[in-house]
């Protein structure tokens, strides 16, 4: 898989191209991912990209032109591009699993007050991390990603995600390690006795527990 991330800010993502999961991926070969200062496309003095909202208003808006640029730049008949925004989908498991079969997704960061709106017209997908505002859309970027990578073939063990949270629309059983007694807290005996069916059928009823108490929306 390619990943292409447009932003104003590449050195945001030095550690989270280094470090853990994703370096590993990026050093298997299994994705490679480029980080595009999209200022580089902007043709007016000192590479200004954003200007003032018409109709008034506080901020400063991004420009199409350095965008849509950047973007037709690495664009290819394979690519999904997706654009970091408030307004868009929430970002779910589904969504990851969904893009991880794709070969190039390209994410653009926005960034200042907004975009300007003809942006929308250039890009194939729209996602929140939450509804809340950040300060531009490179951690929404990282999140995705990562969300994506770890799913893709041969960057962890498939057993490691297929049971994930949310993977079967409830969250993930609780888990236990050594030692077996921790101040008086003992795993549950179950799960030391060596019965695998008995085993699983503690895990779902766990995993059914653990969604009631913390996500009952989602048994909806």
């Amino acid at each position: 898989m390619k990943i292409d991330i447009l932003t104003l800010f590449p050195h945001m993502f030095d550690g989270f191209l280094n470090e853990s999961i994703v370096k590993r991926a990026i050093l298997k070969g299994i994705v490679s991912i480029r980080v595009i200062d999209f200022r580089e496309f902007s043709d007016l003095p000192h590479h200004m990209v954003d200007d003032t909202p018409y109709g008034g208003g506080s901020g400063m808006v991004l420009r199409c032109e350095p965008l849509v640029n950047a973007i037709e730049s690495v664009k290819t008949f394979q690519s999904k591009v997706l654009l970091m925004c408030p307004q868009g989908v929430p970002f779910e498991q589904k969504h990851a699993r969904e893009l991880s079969k794709e070969t190039h997704l390209v994410l653009v960061c926005g960034h200042y007050e907004g975009f300007d709106e003809r942006i929308r017209n250039y890009v194939d997908m729209e996602y929140s991390i939450g509804d809340y505002v950040l300060t531009g859309g490179e951690l929404p970027s990282m999140v995705i990603s990562d969300a994506v990578i770890r799913l893709l073939e041969g960057v962890i063990n498939p057993s490691s995600h297929e049971l994930d949270s949310f993977s079967n629309g409830l969250l993930d059983y609780p888990v236990y390690t050594k030692p077996y007694d921790f101040r008086g807290q003992k795993v549950p005996d179950v799960l030391v006795s060596g019965d695998h069916k008995k085993i699983a059928e503690w895990r779902l009823n766990a995993a059914l527990e653990n969604t009631k108490k913390r996500r009952s929306d989602l048994l909806k």
